[in-house]
């Protein structure tokens, strides 16, 4: 039973090593490029990753072996705000029109995309799902009148503070982001 408890510990203890890795990382002003949002958003048909997990051996048989994930079409970018609001910094809109530029791009504009808004949690709940679907809601009115991406193409959704990036320190930047997803 020791050995039990001591394995659901160590598991846990590992969890925040394995839930992210190098590609879901929060791109930051100068790392908001067209090209890395375009290689981000479309994968090669097919293309898996490869996450190295942390295992414990029990026995002399078992070994660690690498997991083959499917890789998600996905990019979170650190898009800012004026402090509880929707309304987008300077900065933000400077990393939106690069944005617009990749979703206008032969590679990506037949498809479409979710526009995730998240929050850290300090605000409670229910107004930080608020905040956070006008976020999203903000960054496609955005690309949507400065840009000309069609509205159809994108579809804004409020995480609120559901999907914490860093759950040690909860009101890190990266927590108050946007990704989005490619539909499929």
């Amino acid at each position: 039973m020791k050995l039990h408890k001591i394995l659901v510990v160590a598991m846990c203890a590992a969890l925040p090593a394995i839930a992210y890795s190098d590609d879901d990382k929060v791109l930051k002003g100068r790392e908001i490029t067209e090209s890395a949002l375009i290689d981000a958003l479309t994968p090669e048909a097919g293309a898996t990753q490869t996450r190295r997990m942390r295992s414990i051996r029990v026995g002399p048989d078992l070994k660690a072996t690498p997991t083959p994930v499917a890789k998600q079409a996905s990019a979170s970018l650190l898009i800012t705000f004026e402090t509880d609001s929707e309304v987008l910094a300077p900065q933000a809109k400077s990393s939106l029109d690069v944005v617009a530029r990749a979703l206008a791009s032969d590679k990506l504009a037949d498809f479409r995309f979710l526009v995730e808004g998240h929050a850290d949690p300090r605000g409670g709940h229910e107004h930080n799902m608020q905040l956070s679907q006008a976020r999203a809601e903000s960054v496609v009115n955005y690309l949507s009148a400065k840009h000309g991406i069609s509205r159809e193409r994108l579809k804004p959704e409020g995480k609120g503070d559901t999907e914490l990036r860093n759950t040690v320190k909860i009101d890190a930047a990266e927590n108050r982001r946007v990704t989005i997803k490619r539909i499929e």
